[in-house]
């Protein structure tokens, strides 16, 4: 390939152009004065530069919430699904445990109601065939390491 060297000249508002006479604010944009392999110089279209490209969108750091809670999930759900296996594993256990306890609550619920009315019962059965029957004691003691004297009366 043949590679073609060209002269560009920008030009300045304040001299028209030699070979045209246009001011050069006349001049279109993209135009500009060049000047050819063969030194004829004239106006010619140039290469514009790119529009500069739209900027390209930074991407955000990712927040820490974002990261704790992305590394905490596994964890819980693997959590969550040993216990689950564990319960299934123990639940035959836990049956039993609780119907025992609810045995031993009513066992206890009838020693506090049926021991009590069994005492009144025995005590009202022992004394119905004669009268009850008080006993008192009075016992007196002189001194610290004086000889105590007691009375018993029946009535």
């Amino acid at each position: 390939m043949h590679e073609t060297a060209y002269e560009i000249t920008t030009l300045t508002p304040q001299h028209p152009t030699p070979t045209t006479g246009m001011l050069p604010t006349e001049i279109p944009p993209g135009v500009q004065m060049v000047t050819l392999p063969g030194g004829i110089r004239t106006l010619a279209y140039t290469p514009q530069q790119a529009p500069p490209a739209p900027p390209v969108p930074v991407a955000q750091p990712i927040p820490t919430w974002a990261k704790t809670t992305a590394l905490l999930t596994p964890t819980i759900g693997g959590g969550i699904a040993a216990a689950g296996i564990g319960l299934s594993y123990a639940a035959p256990g836990l049956i039993a445990m609780s119907e025992a306890l609810w045995a031993a609550v009513a066992l206890i619920a009838a020693a506090a109601i049926g021991v009590p009315m069994l005492l009144r019962i025995g005590r009202s059965a022992a004394g119905a065939g004669r009268g009850s029957t008080h006993i008192t004691q009075n016992i007196t003691a002189s001194g610290m390491f004086g000889k105590a004297n007691g009375t018993i009366n029946h009535r």
